[in-house]
């Protein structure tokens, strides 16, 4: 039953996802949820973990999500069940691709698409921000030492943008913010 689970909760992660990982991470919210897999603070610990490790990110969390629930088998199901929509969608492309792409109408739905995507992009990553920076959604206490870090992170990004050509690589921020949650939170 879990591998069925298993499937059809990432089979509609892998459909019904766009605009890659972080408009993603609301579904894959939803799913992982609403089958009981990961928590909330899991799931955030989760999101962080798979930023910071090689592949994509919807790909680790579904593996992670997988292995957790069902060993090998769960991880491998989920995997490649989150992957195969995508995988078949583009050589579906790939075959329609020249004229596809001249088509009008595919041209106003990609554009339409920009900014919901944006938008998703914007959304998950400041219900991140509050969900991280307080303790409790209900009685909104401030957690201090995730929103300096916040604060931090957020200064620094920007700052290195001003001063800086092209601003911090994302691999150096992702390591300076591993750096700064050791020191605020392991020490």
């Amino acid at each position: 039953m879990i591998y069925l689970e298993l499937f059809l909760g990432f089979l509609k992660v892998g459909l019904f996802s766009f605009g890659g990982a972080y408009g993603a991470i609301p579904l894959i919210r939803d799913v992982v949820i609403s089958y009981g897999w990961l928590d909330d603070e899991m799931l955030a610990y989760m999101i962080a973990v798979s930023e910071s490790t090689p592949g994509p990110i919807m790909v680790n969390l579904a593996t992670y999500a997988g292995s957790s629930q069902a060993g090998f088998p769960g991880a491998l199901i989920a995997t490649l069940t989150v992957v195969l929509p995508s995988f078949l969608i583009i050589l579906l492309i790939m075959a329609l691709l020249e004229t596809a792409l001249k088509s009008p109408y595919v041209q106003a739905v990609l554009q339409g698409l920009k900014p919901c995507i944006t938008g998703i992009i914007l959304a998950t990553g400041a219900y991140m921000i509050l969900q991280n920076c307080f303790t409790s959604m209900e009685h909104t206490t401030l957690n201090i030492q995730a929103a300096v870090l916040t604060l931090f992170l957020a200064v620094l990004y920007f700052g290195a943008k001003k001063i800086l050509k092209n601003g911090l690589s994302p691999i150096l921020l992702i390591l300076l913010s591993a750096v700064a949650g050791v020191l605020i939170y392991g020490l």
